[in-house]
Formats: structure tokens, C-alpha cells, sequence
């Protein structure tokens, strides 16, 4: 094939079809309209006022009032939210709570919602709890652990008592937030106005213990939600179980694993569960102790799924333990978890520990066979043995692979990589087939090889080609 056809199909493959771009506008409602105007005059006591506007309200006239505020009343637009969520008509989703946020940039500016408790102070406006619910809301969805605080603290100055749900979410927040002496002065607070934490509260901070790595204030956590009469569900013993394998010990981790067993019911360890572990003994280079793990979990009836033989197979070979992977493919395969998954497991693993010839091996064998491997093998292999110098045989892997039609999740960079070794080692007919493949695949050529291959092509003088292939490497100019 020629320099100049290649170079057509080269180009094709960069740049697919240009197709027609529509921009859908939209368009104001007039109950938005109505609403809008009346924010404008900015009134004392706006609520009241709204209450009287005869027109439609839902969640769409919501987000285009909010739309329109954002620009300089926000003020006006947070008060506006705030009581159209108390109407029957327009109750919030996460969503409404997510899109109110990003109006009125509430992350940006907390400040806002600080000011609005003001304004109906000032103001003496109606406040009722449902009212603070939404601010709360709003809190819990921009994620800001100190303004809800301090909208916590003038709850009471409306002549109002925050329920566990308020507390909730804002105990919630600083879990997340990693302030759990906070989060633990505010649970004891609870008492104190004689609320009782809920299973809501107890997760909350079990998880925020946990991930703060105090295990021991998580398990006497969990110790005194059972004495006050909950019965742990399966995510709790879950979370303390994730905890526990991530900053305890392989002991601990298993005494609770056996209480899980010996518990039951809804209780009892899954696969999730076990492979939590699984991988945790893994990490802590216990690998072995890890597949007494997946016995233990086959006597009690759980079968290991892709994720529970992955983790295995990584941990074998990471301690070098080649020989025990392949023995516990031969276990495991074909019960649940195909053959294809587990040696692509051990395909990446063992390139990963440096054994490409071993990797290279077990994947012509696997293609011999008929077991499918996946993207990732397929794409690591491919990119290994270019890597090696050797891009003709990567092209022949590829090519083999194709026929077999195993490369629906292959990474496109692969493309890339092979069609640059191929053209700098002046394998035109090669490459030519790869670019028309690219081309049915629609499949772009990465910018950063393009270059390379211009300059391997002005050094070696197919300067006319490095001259188309520069024209369309650059980005073109949309008027």
C-alpha cells in the first residue's frame, strides 16, 4: 500500500464525520415569571406574600426562579426554596436539594443560609421545624459540618427543639468531616434534651470512628448500642468488620467474623463480607491465613465471586506465591467464576510481578483454549510486548485476538501505541490494516503519537506524509 493511502486512512481515523450539534434552549414559564417578580421587590416577610401568588409550582419553576436569582438576589431565591418545600404540591427530592445548591452556590457562600435565619429573625417571620429540615437538608447536600452547627445553635432561638433528624445530619456531617470528638459531644448533647440516638446515629458514627481509625471507641460504640436494645444489622457489622480488617489486627478481624457466623440470620457474613477480610489478610501480606478464609466461607454455603479470586491470585503472586494461584484457579474455576476471569487475573499479575514470558505463556494457551480473557489482559499484554521492542508480534496478538472478537473492552490507547511501532519499524501493511480497523471502530489516534510518528517520518524523508499527518494532528477552529 502507499504512503499517501495510509495516510488517508490515518487521517480518517483521527477525525471521524463532523456531525450537526443542536442547542436546545428553554424557554421561562410564566408561574416562574410570577413568582421572580415578586422575589425582585424584595419584601419583608416575603413568604406570606408568596402564598397568594396564583400559580403553578413544581419542581421546574422551582430550579428557574432559583436560576434567575442566583445572579443577585440569592437571598431572596434560598427563602423562595426554602418555603416552596414546605408546599404539598412540591415536595424535594436529592436532586432539588442538589440543583439548589448549585444555584445559589450554597459550598461557595454557607454564609447565605446564615443570613436567611437572620433575615427571618429580624424579620419575625412564622419558623416552623419543617422549615429547618430544608435548611439542613441543604446542608447535608453542600456538606458543610460547621454552618450546620451553627444553624443548630439558633434552632432554639425560634422557640423550637431539633429532633433526631436534625441531630442526625449533622452528627452525619462531621463523621464525614473526620471530627469525631465533635460528632461524639453532640450525640452525648442529645440526651440532654431528652432525645434518644436512633440506628441512624449509632452507624453514623460507628463509620466515622471506624474511618478515623479509633476502633476501640467503635467497638465500645457497638457494645452499647446492644445494651440499649439494638439488634445490629448486617451493615453494621459490616462497617465495624471493614474497620477493624483496615487499622486492627487479622485476629480481631476473625474473632468478629466468627461472632457474624455464630450470630446469623440476617447477620451473617456474605460475600462481600468475606472478601473484605479476604483482602485485608492480602494487604497485610497474609495471604495463605486468607485462603483459609475462602474455606472457612465455602463450609458455610458462600461462594467466592470474581473479586474474592482476584484479590487471591494478586495476593499470591505480590508474595511470590506463583504456584498457589494456579492451584486455586484450578479450585475455583468454572464454580461461579469463569475460567477467562481467573487467568486474566493471573495474566496481570504475573506482569506486574516482571514474569512476562510466563504471562505471555499463559495467554496463548488461554487463546488456544477458547478462554476468553478480558480488557485488561488483552490491552497490558499487548502494551508489554511493544514495550519489549517486539510491536510486529504485539500486532500479531492483536490481530489473533480480533479474529476471536475479544477486544470489545481493550484500551484505545493500545491502538495508538501499536500503529506508531508499526509505522517507525516500516510495517506499512500493518499498519494500514490497523488504521482501517481504527477507522470501523472509530477509533481516534492519539495526538501525542501522531507527533511521534512525524518525526520518525521527516527523519527517515516521507516528508509529504509528515505534512498531511501534522494538518490534521492540529485542532481545528469552530467559527
Amino acid at each position: 500500500m502507499s504512503i499517501a493511502s495510509l495516510s488517508r486512512l490515518i487521517s480518517l481515523s483521527i477525525y471521524p464525520k463532523q456531525r450537526k450539534v443542536f442547542t436546545l434552549q428553554f424557554s421561562s414559564t410564566s408561574s416562574a415569571d410570577k413568582f421572580f417578580t415578586l422575589l425582585e421587590k424584595k419584601q419583608s416577610n416575603v413568604e406570606k406574600t408568596l402564598a397568594l401568588v396564583n400559580a403553578k409550582l413544581d419542581p421546574n419553576c422551582v430550579c428557574e426562579v432559583l436560576k434567575r436569582c442566583s445572579f443577585d438576589i440569592s437571598q431572596m431565591g434560598l427563602r423562595f426554596f426554602i418555603w416552596a418545600g414546605l408546599q404539598s404540591n412540591c415536595r424535594y427530592s436529592s436532586y432539588m436539594y442538589n440543583k439548589a445548591c448549585e444555584f445559589l452556590k450554597i459550598k461557595q457562600s454557607p454564609f447565605l443560609i446564615l443570613d436567611v435565619i437572620e433575615a427571618y429573625k429580624v424579620e419575625k417571620c412564622l419558623v416552623n421545624v419543617k422549615m429547618f429540615k430544608v435548611i439542613f437538608n441543604l446542608c447535608k447536600e453542600a456538606r458543610i459540618a460547621d454552618e450546620a452547627l451553627l444553624v443548630l445553635r439558633k434552632v432554639p432561638e425560634f422557640n423550637l427543639r431539633p429532633d433526631i433528624t436534625i441531630y442526625n445530619v449533622v452528627i452525619r456531617l462531621f463523621c464525614e468531616k473526620g471530627d469525631m470528638d465533635m460528632a461524639n459531644k453532640l450525640m452525648k448533647e442529645i440526651a440532654l434534651i431528652d432525645l434518644y440516638p436512633d440506628m441512624i446515629t449509632y452507624f453514623a458514627m460507628i463509620k466515622g470512628f471506624c474511618n478515623a481509625g479509633r476502633l476501640e471507641d467503635a467497638c465500645e460504640l457497638f457494645q452499647a448500642m446492644r445494651e440499649q436494645g439494638f439488634s445490629p444489622n448486617a451493615l453494621v457489622y459490616s462497617v465495624l468488620l471493614e474497620g477493624i480488617c483496615m487499622h486492627g489486627s487479622t485476629e480481631k478481624a476473625l474473632e468478629f467474623l466468627e461472632e457474624m457466623e455464630t450470630t446469623g440470620g440476617s447477620c451473617s457474613p456474605n460475600v462481600i463480607t468475606y472478601t473484605s477480610v479476604i483482602k485485608s489478610f492480602c494487604e497485610k501480606g497474609h495471604t495463605m491465613e486468607a485462603l483459609r478464609i475462602l474455606d472457612r466461607m465455602e463450609t458455610c454455603g458462600c461462594a467466592p465471586n470474581r473479586v474474592t479470586v482476584i484479590t487471591l491470585i494478586k495476593g499470591f503472586c505480590a508474595e511470590g506465591h506463583v504456584e498457589e494461584a494456579y492451584k486455586l484457579i484450578d479450585k475455583v474455576a468454572g464454580r461461579g467464576v469463569s475460567d477467562g476471569d481467573c487467568y486474566s487475573a493471573l495474566v496481570v499479575s504475573l506482569i506486574r510481578i516482571n514474569r512476562l514470558d510466563e504471562a505471555e505463556i499463559l495467554f496463548r494457551k488461554m487463546l488456544a483454549s477458547g478462554a476468553k480473557p478480558d480488557g485488561i489482559a488483552c490491552s497490558l499484554m499487548i502494551r508489554e510486548i511493544c514495550r519489549k521492542g517486539r510491536v510486529l508480534d504485539g500486532f500479531c496478538l492483536y490481530d489473533e485476538i480480533e479474529q476471536m472478537r475479544f477486544l470489545s473492552s481493550i484500551d484505545s490507547d493500545i491502538y495508538s501505541i501499536l500503529l506508531v511501532g508499526l509505522c517507525q519499524q516500516s510495517h506499512l501493511v500493518e499498519a494500514a490494516k490497523l488504521a482501517r480497523s481504527m477507522l470501523d471502530k472509530r477509533i481516534r489516534l492519539k495526538a501525542i503519537y501522531v507527533n511521534k510518528i512525524i518525526e520518525h517520518l521527516k527523519n527517515s524523508g516521507d516528508k509529504e506524509l509528515a505534512i498531511q499527518l501534522s494538518r490534521i494532528a492540529r485542532p481545528k477552529r469552530f467559527v
